[in-house]
């Protein structure tokens, strides 16, 4: 991959990030790491408490990329086939006729995902890890780029359903926006005393230029002691005594694609072992389960990785 040309990617890539700042104010590190998903081809779960932004974050970089989006208001009473869609019968010739469901797009909103009940949180799996969709019988290809964008509240909240391992898995990223600070906060009263700034947003980014840099990124190249590195990594959380599960294989190729996207959004072809670390909070604390000591005791998920990452010789 020619240099200047993933320095002008990098460049456009940081001009995107300040085009979203135009909405989510004082999230800069919370905005780099959905763009940096979005290169990866990954999709990303948002979780933290209600009015921080969760939904307008996912419908702002939606409406940042020429592509087609659909957003699903995620309810207990929601079924499979109102995501994916069913086949209607005509009675005027007696066939039946595939209606496609909100799927069928590129950006998948899932807003408050865990609200639904399991059986239809699972309809996003086969789509999140393939790029398909099995309607009665026939696998029906989505269109490309396809990723979801969940936002989901803190599972203690009321009415809620935890998601289950297989479905976290599947997240690259898991994103907490958090409370803004009061200066910030000030500025967001301003800058909606008018109308919403998300309503001014145009396009940034066309689908033809991401699918560009989302081959690009596949060429990123990785050391293999780098990759030496993302191992030790997962392995050491596979034995780890806070952990009743370790980060599976799937979290390792997510760890890996992260990282290369992570060094092209920085402007190089290459990964660094700084790469990995920047990372690995954000794709592999999600995918790990507590022992019931650890979590009575207030250890936290990322408290282990960071462990985790602290204890393991870096390549040099």
């Amino acid at each position: 991959m020619d240099s200047r040309r993933s320095t002008a990617s990098a460049e456009k890539l940081s001009e995107l990030v300040q085009h979203l700042g135009q909405v989510i104010r004082g999230k800069d590190e919370v905005l780099e790491m959905l763009v940096v998903a979005m290169l990866a081809n990954g999709s990303v779960l948002m979780e933290d408490v209600p009015g921080v932004g969760k939904t307008t974050l996912a419908k702002a970089l939606a409406k940042s990329i020429d592509l087609n989006f659909n957003r699903v208001q995620f309810t207990p009473d929601l079924l499979p086939s109102d995501i994916i869609g069913a086949s209607v019968y005509n009675p005027v010739d007696g066939t039946f006729t595939f209606r496609p469901g909100p799927i069928f797009c590129n950006v998948l909103l899932a807003d408050e995902i865990n609200r639904a009940s399991p059986r239809t949180q699972s309809a996003l799996l086969e789509s999140m890890s393939e790029g398909q969709v099995t309607v009665e019988g026939e696998c029906r290809e989505l269109t490309q780029p396809f990723f979801v964008l969940a936002t989901q509240n803190p599972i203690d909240f009321h009415g809620t359903y935890p998601l289950p391992e297989a479905q976290l898995d599947r997240f690259l990223l898991q994103l907490h926006p958090g409370y803004p600070d009061p200066e910030t906060e000030i500025d967001i009263l301003h800058a909606q005393s008018q109308k919403h700034p998300i309503e001014s947003l145009g396009a940034f980014l066309s689908g033809e230029e991401l699918q560009t840099m989302q081959a690009d990124v596949c060429n990123v190249t990785v050391e293999r002691s780098v990759s030496g590195y993302m191992v030790n990594l997962v392995t050491k959380s596979r034995v780890d005594s806070r952990l009743k599960i370790g980060v599976s294989p799937r979290g390792s190729l997510m760890l890996f694609r992260a990282s290369q996207a992570a060094a092209y959004y920085a402007g190089r072809d290459f990964v660094m072992p700084d790469d990995v670390q920047r990372m690995a909070p954000y794709v592999l604390s999600h995918r790990v389960i507590l022992t019931s000591r650890a979590r009575y005791g207030k250890i936290s998920k990322n408290m282990v990785i960071e462990d985790i990452l602290a204890n393991v010789p870096v390549p040099v």
